[in-house]
């Protein structure tokens, strides 16, 4: 199967589990558009933008953008305007769009400005669902967006399981993994990383349990 209909196949599960689950979810597919026809330059992230590499769909309650530095005020905008029940919470390193009465994210407006998405647009992948072109994280930066919040300390442990999962799943489902490119992007993220990050997948490949 094609990279792209795998890509496709699992981010359509996703959003079919969330429309089931999540009361009011605003698909990918409609933050794609809307970003797409303001020719807005993003990378989907988040549990959609992964659910390729993953390939165990599950249901999320938002819609995970990198969006470039440039455009992120502008994407905001588009977005709003198409979804007007949405506000805007602008943090340091993130514009959260949430319902208005519930205060639940439904959109992460992601600001390129911290590792590893200060580098994400370099590593990229091309799908296409319904008609419409969009980005992913290649298959090593995806292993780096579920790493660096695996060594933060701040992420809560509930949160570090779920992402330990993600990385885990990836690793297993994908022996194609550049290692010298994860090297590099690992590397970015602080000094000694990309050391690390090897050394994680060899350890999960041979099958010994990793303690974050």
């Amino acid at each position: 199967m094609l990279l792209t209909q795998v890509h496709q196949q699992n981010l359509a599960k996703a959003a079919e589990l969330s429309r089931i689950q999540v009361d009011r979810a605003i698909t990918p597919l409609e933050v794609i558009r809307v970003l797409n026809r303001a020719k807005i330059s993003f990378v989907l992230v988040g549990a959609y933008g992964l659910s390729g590499w993953i390939k165990k769909p599950r249901a999320t309650e938002d819609v995970d953008v990198v969006v470039a530095a440039r455009q992120v005020k502008k994407a905001v905008r588009e977005l709003v305007a198409a979804f007007p029940e949405l506000d805007v919470d602008d943090q340091e390193v993130v514009v959260r769009l949430r319902h208005r009465d519930t205060k639940a994210v439904a959109i992460d407006v992601m600001k390129p400005i911290q590792p590893p998405f200060m580098d994400i647009f370099k590593h990229t992948e091309r799908a296409n669902w319904q008609e419409q072109e969009y980005r992913v994280p290649s298959l090593e930066m995806a292993l780096a967006c579920k790493f660096a919040p695996l060594v933060s300390l701040t992420r809560a442990d509930a949160d570090k399981h779920l992402d330990a999962h993600d990385f885990l799943q990836m690793i297993h489902n994908n022996p194609e993994i550049d290692l010298v490119k994860l090297a590099e992007i690992g590397e970015r993220m602080f000094v000694g990383g990309g050391k690390e990050l090897v050394e994680r997948v060899k350890q999960a490949r041979a099958g010994k349990r990793l303690v974050f």
